[in-house]
């Protein structure tokens, strides 16, 4: 069960919730359910479903069957490190993961739950991913999973282009890309063209907002990509936010 497909308001929300408010949020739980199942987690840095281990499920799920040991992958916005963490053990120690994360208190976060763990096939790299790289102003929210690059952002950062990271030899191919950027998803995938275009890998993108999914998959599919919705509804039209998998054919 999916405790974040649980409403917060709802009476069942609020009874599941409650003993888990009793966990203070500094205390360090090992994670119950799936591949990262016994690797250590700060209960304060995301969502309980993430100790839990059940925190979007269905994604951990595809990504479980997709990647294989030895990848390459980019985690593009990652947060405190939950999807860090799962691909890590997912593409083995001859694999690698590079990390992209702007905000200072998530990249605490991520750097500590890479430490407590012991991972080593990681990278972070403290940066928004955009269509081209120098500094922008970030928006932040009261929740560490939102915010976003903003012109009306009070938090500068650093900003980088995945096609300019790889000219210059920073970084090497994936062949994987998940993203998860509240809105900016267009602006990552235009920064990274020219990959896309070269090496096709596989991408999993989570969608904020009706236009930037007709946005992105226009782009994807002017690039060659066939475009699958996870968890599309039966009839009615699509859901504001959802999570789709991009992949080149043969």
């Amino acid at each position: 069960m999916d405790l974040e497909q649980i409403s917060r308001k709802s009476l069942l929300g609020q009874v599941l919730r409650l003993p888990l408010r009793l966990i203070p949020p500094q205390m360090t739980m090992p994670i119950w359910l799936g591949k990262l199942a016994g690797k250590k987690w700060i209960v304060g840095a995301g969502r309980n479903g993430c100790w839990l281990g059940t925190y979007e499920y269905q994604n951990q799920r595809v990504l479980e069957k997709t990647l294989k040991l030895g990848n390459t992958v980019f985690d593009i916005g990652a947060h405190a490190g939950f999807f860090t963490l799962l691909t890590s053990v997912l593409v083995g120690e001859k694999g690698k993961v590079f990390s992209f994360e702007p905000l200072p208190q998530n990249l605490g976060y991520l750097r500590k739950h890479l430490s407590i763990n012991s991972i080593t096939n990681a990278t972070v790299m403290a940066a928004a991913v955009s269509e081209r790289s120098g500094m922008a102003s970030f928006r932040e929210t009261s929740g560490s999973y939102q915010g976003g690059i903003s012109s009306q952002g009070t938090l500068q950062v650093k900003m980088v282009s995945l096609d300019e990271l790889i000219a210059s030899g920073e970084i090497p191919v994936p062949d994987c890309i998940k993203i998860d950027v509240e809105g900016h998803e267009k602006f990552v995938l235009l920064g990274a063209k020219s990959l896309l275009e070269s090496a096709h890998p596989t991408i999993f993108l989570s969608i904020h907002g009706r236009p930037v999914y007709q946005q992105c998959c226009q782009l994807l599919e002017s690039l060659g990509y066939k475009i699958q919705v996870l968890d599309k509804p039966d009839g009615g039209e699509l859901p504001k936010n959802l999570d789709l998998i991009a992949s080149y054919p043969g």
